[in-house]
């Protein structure tokens, strides 16, 4: 028996040292491609080091944000800096309107538009998400004719929504539509990937009742298998959601209009301030569609998320033990 236990930890202390081994070799082997990368590249440190001062002096002309071109009243009549918001707002949003119906460039037109972007290019991508993320379950489609699915969503997600926006070009320019198209593409292969995903968890149980009321095989998917998931499939498209509208902004720099378009536009005229401006905005509406798209999914999946309001989720960045690591997880 002693023999026999003598073995047993014997053994054991060779896995602990194996798993040791490995995971002082992966990071070894990762430190060692860094730096032969960074030599491949030409990174050289002492000429970051040198052009800090530069960089430091070119950040400092972003300050003050200038909200000059937030609406067409602000643009019209020059009024810059902070002043420009309250301004565009001071007669009940009517600027703002105003803004949408013109043709010149605007902050207010240009958020509504990366907002439409991410929103339209979610909805047109939706369908055919989902029919390719449940044809490419294995309980929907046999093995391996599932496969065929799932290797038209790997390749869809292989290509970023940057390149398959210039794939569309024959279809027309870089612009708002081939950027809808982009974003719905690059949907169908991230969305329905997480669908398939979700499927292959549920459980055998409310399938088998639906075969054993003599249920077809489209009663059985409907109402044995996606009923299981159909919360979690909310979930997953307004995350996506979230993902879409930052590829909406970053489509905007090469020509689809939107925050991203704005911004490149101002930093090609050497307008700082401006272009911090544009800055500023794509942080508030990435932050307000991730609270807003957070909140919603907890009340969807609360198992899985902290139900949490935007007030208090922006309470929590003023609390330092939370930054730290050291605030309290209970209720007070």
């Amino acid at each position: 028996m002693s023999t026999s236990v003598s073995d047993v930890l014997a053994s054991l202390e060779r896995t602990r040292r194996f798993k040791q081994l490995f995971k002082v070799g992966v990071v070894a082997a990762s430190l060692l491609i860094t730096y032969f990368g960074l030599e491949f590249i030409g990174f050289q440190l002492s000429v970051i080091l040198n052009r800090l001062p530069q960089f430091f002096a070119f950040i400092g002309e972003f300050f003050p944000p200038d909200f000059r071109e937030f609406t067409v009243y602000t643009k019209n009549n020059d009024i810059g800096g902070l002043r420009a918001v309250p301004a565009s707002v001071a007669n009940g949003g009517e600027y703002i309107l105003e803004s949408f119906d013109s043709q010149q460039l605007t902050l207010a037109k240009a958020t509504v538009v990366t907002l439409l972007l991410g929103f339209m290019g979610t909805v047109i991508g939706f369908p055919l998400a989902l029919t390719f993320g449940v044809l490419g379950s294995e309980r929907v489609t046999p093995f391996p004719f599932n496969f065929l699915f799932r290797g038209v969503m790997s390749a869809i997600r292989a290509i970023p929504a940057i390149v398959w926006i210039f794939l569309y070009i024959p279809l027309g320019p870089p612009g708002q539509v081939t950027a809808v198209l982009a974003i719905a593409t690059d949907t169908i292969g991230n969305l329905g990937r997480l669908f398939t995903d979700e499927l292959e968890e549920i459980d055998e149980g409310p399938i088998e009742a639906v075969r054993s009321t003599g249920g077809s095989r489209a009663q059985v998917v409907s109402f044995g298998m996606l009923s299981q998931v159909s919360s979690s499939y909310v979930a997953w498209t307004l995350y996506i959601l979230e993902i879409n509208t930052r590829i909406a902004i970053s489509l905007g720099v090469v020509g689809a209009g939107g925050l991203g378009y704005i911004i490149r536009t101002n930093q090609d005229s050497f307008a700082y301030a401006q272009t911090a401006a544009g800055i500023v905005m794509v942080f508030i509406v990435v932050l307000s569609v991730e609270l807003l798209s957070s909140r919603i999914r907890a009340r969807l999946r609360p198992s899985e998320h902290e139900s949490k309001g935007i007030v208090d989720a922006l309470r929590d960045l003023g609390d330092a033990g939370k930054w730290l690591g050291t605030g309290g997880g209970g209720k007070n």
